[in-house]
């Protein structure tokens, strides 16, 4: 599985991490709160297809990926989300929307949103829905060498239509 691959690859680079393991969570908001980190230090991996090729956008669980943004920072308008049906085969070794921002482990590029380049730390899965790593930001980006670009904006929390007008 693809954890053990990515211990190996952290471990012979003589990095420090934490692994946590957590009950099985399926959004950023639900592993931030099941493995108790705060939501705005999760990072969660979008994948891309630029140009016809694919490309992990690694962004802070609280934005969202900007296309119009995305495509004024890499010059090309043939950037679009890549559809979930295509990542077994790009991720065989992962859950699907658990994949860990190290492209270099499946031989695709990095770009890193700007916000999350600021962080100390970075926490994200690590193939499944269960496990999370935890490690120095300047680590990852030793390892990894992402681009790092302005391409995310603030999510804002959708209201629920069934409080509306409650106090």
């Amino acid at each position: 599985m693809i954890l053990t691959r990515l211990t190996d690859f952290l471990d012979g680079h003589k990095l420090k991490y934490v692994l946590i393991q957590h009950s099985p969570a399926f959004t950023a908001r639900e592993v931030a709160v099941t493995a108790h980190i705060p939501f705005h230090e999760l990072a969660k991996t979008v994948v891309l297809t630029v140009d016809d090729a694919h490309m992990l956008a690694i962004l802070p669980a609280t934005e969202m990926v900007n296309l119009a943004f995305l495509r004024d920072a890499l010059k090309t308008p043939a950037v679009h989300l890549t559809n979930e049906s295509e990542f077994n085969a790009l991720f065989p070794d992962c859950e699907v929307g658990a994949m860990p921002p190290f492209g270099n482990l499946f031989d695709m590029k990095v770009i890193v949103s700007a916000s999350l380049a600021e962080d100390e730390e970075i926490a994200f899965n690590a193939g499944s829905h269960r496990d999370l790593i935890k490690m120095a930001y300047e680590d990852f980006d030793r390892l990894v060498r992402p681009r790092v670009l302005p391409f995310s904006t603030e999510r804002h929390a959708r209201p629920n239509p069934f409080t509306r007008g409650l106090s």
